[in-house]
């Protein structure tokens, strides 16, 4: 089976936002798979690497409340059908914020093998 990019991209959110399971995150991952922050200089590698540090990321509160209501995405192909870029703007309440962020997907049989996530902690 071939999952399209919003396949994956929506299994990523499902995992990582609304489950929030580490689990499920980390086994979207090749078992080689590369989680980094380039903005930060934090790289996980390996899949029992990301379940260890998103399991440690998702434990930590964030202020306000996430509404996937007025949340968006929009995902970008490029030349190289393993390569897909979401743009994503991530709405929170209670207080009121917009964080904007860029992921690159590097994607190898329907399972991500590098994310490189862009945002501004």
């Amino acid at each position: 089976m071939s999952l399209s990019h919003k396949e994956i991209f929506e299994r990523y959110i499902y995992a990582g936002a609304i489950t929030r399971n580490p689990d499920a995150y980390a086994d979207l991952f090749t078992p080689d798979g590369v989680y980094e922050v380039p903005l930060t200089g934090h790289r996980l590698e390996g899949r029992e690497a990301i379940r260890a540090g998103i399991g440690v990321y998702q434990s930590v509160s964030v202020p306000g409340t996430l509404s996937f209501e007025k949340s968006a995405y929009v995902l970008h192909d490029t030349a190289d059908p393993g390569v897909f870029i979401a743009e994503i703007d991530t709405v929170f309440e209670n207080p009121s914020s917009t964080m904007s962020l860029v992921q690159i997907f590097r994607v190898r049989d329907d399972r991500i093998a590098h994310l490189r996530d862009y945002f501004r902690p």
